[in-house]
């Protein structure tokens, strides 16, 4: 058996397929980079309407009377103060203070919750909540049997608008909240969140509806500009919103104060994984900080390219770095001395071996015009 016989499929990779999408590895799956090409997909979702395969991410469900208590306790965030229909983003951490996984908890139910976790985490996830819920709630992994898309940008609601009557209500959803709908005749839980700095949804719907829900969304939303996306452009996407990526910018050696996630951490909501550790980070300097900065001289920067100073001495890495299509610059993220951290600070970017100038800069580097 090959390397690539060993890889996962989504219920969508026909599709991919059959849509001349480039597929590669990612995190065990095989999956679409690119379709028509990562600026042209990345121009697509700011001008309008992108769908994004993202079922290779895992959905863990948490169910019973101790089952908040139990996710609350996994993450950094307060959970006990959603709403049915409600989600948020956190991290969970673990007991040295650094970042397990970042994921997005949607309380389902008032015993019911349900976890999504990156696809490279999930099986590492699934065995802490597991764990943590044994003696108190019920566990379960629902991934295997849950597909999950992404519809986004500015147009996107225009397509739910011709997915039925129930799917064109969906535009009254607030930030981060979510529910039950059919969308063009398949039963979902959507949910109004995402991963590009755009407005939109993420559908969750059963493994077997899949491929058809996301040939029926491409086809409503074909003359309005929909395209179907790709992990390169998800990654150019998410950089210019200044979304962190879990095995780029936070990972089990970062921590979510120096990597900008401090407003998911609630000190205030009682003891939680991590906790002591943090409190310690809190209370004393910071010694990095993770910044973004745009690069002034010619050069990109890419993940684990030295940072260095005006000496040469390497003080930090940069952890994601890319051309930023909508943007017109070279951006990236990186870790910093937090000496160096402030806006407009210049240092330099190790491209190779060459020596590329950089400055700090304010982000999100894009934000979307609301309206």
């Amino acid at each position: 058996m090959t390397a690539d016989a060993a890889l996962r499929r989504t219920p969508i990779y026909e599709s991919h397929v059959r849509l001349g999408g480039r597929l590669v590895p990612f995190a065990g799956w095989e999956m679409p980079i690119q379709y028509s090409g990562i600026v042209d997909e990345h121009q697509a979702v700011r001008t309008a309407c992108g769908l994004f395969d993202v079922s290779h991410m895992g959905e863990l469900e948490m169910r019973g009377q101790y089952a908040g208590a139990v996710v609350d306790y996994l993450i950094t965030n307060d959970a006990s103060k959603l709403e049915v229909g409600q989600a948020l983003y956190t991290c969970a951490c673990n007991p040295k203070g650094t970042i397990l996984d970042d994921l997005i908890v949607y309380r389902a139910g008032d015993e019911r919750y349900l976890v999504v976790v990156n696809a490279s985490n999930r099986d590492k996830m699934s065995e802490v909540f597991r764990k943590a819920a044994e003696n108190h709630c019920e566990f379960e992994d629902l991934s295997d049997r849950t597909a999950l898309m992404a519809l986004q940008g500015p147009r996107a609601f225009d397509v739910l608008d011709r997915a039925g009557a129930d799917a064109a209500k969906l535009r009254e959803l607030k930030s981060f909240h979510f529910r039950d709908a059919i969308v063009a005749n398949v039963r979902t839980t959507t949910a109004r969140t995402g991963y590009t700095g755009e407005e939109g949804v993420e559908i969750f719907c059963a493994t077997e509806d899949a491929a058809a829900l996301w040939d029926r969304l491409l086809d409503l939303g074909k003359d309005i500009g929909l395209k179907p996306i790709g992990l390169g452009a998800r990654d150019t996407l998410r950089l210019e919103a200044r979304l962190s990526l879990y095995g780029n910018d936070i990972d089990e050696t970062t921590n979510p104060i120096e990597a900008g996630l401090a407003w998911t951490v609630k000190m205030d909501k009682g003891d939680f994984v991590g906790r002591a550790a943090l409190e310690k980070v809190k209370a004393e300097p910071l010694p990095r900080r993770l910044v973004g900065f745009e690069v002034t001289g010619r050069g990109i920067a890419r993940h684990g390219y030295p940072l260095r100073d005006a000496s040469g001495a390497e003080v930090g890495v940069c952890t994601s770095g890319s051309p930023g299509p909508t943007v017109g610059k070279n951006i990236g993220l990186g870790y910093l001395p937090s000496s160096m951290a402030a806006i407009g600070t210049k240092f330099f970017v190790d491209c190779r071996g060459k020596s590329v100038e950089a400055v700090v800069v304010k982000t999100p580097f894009y934000k979307a015009k609301k309206g």
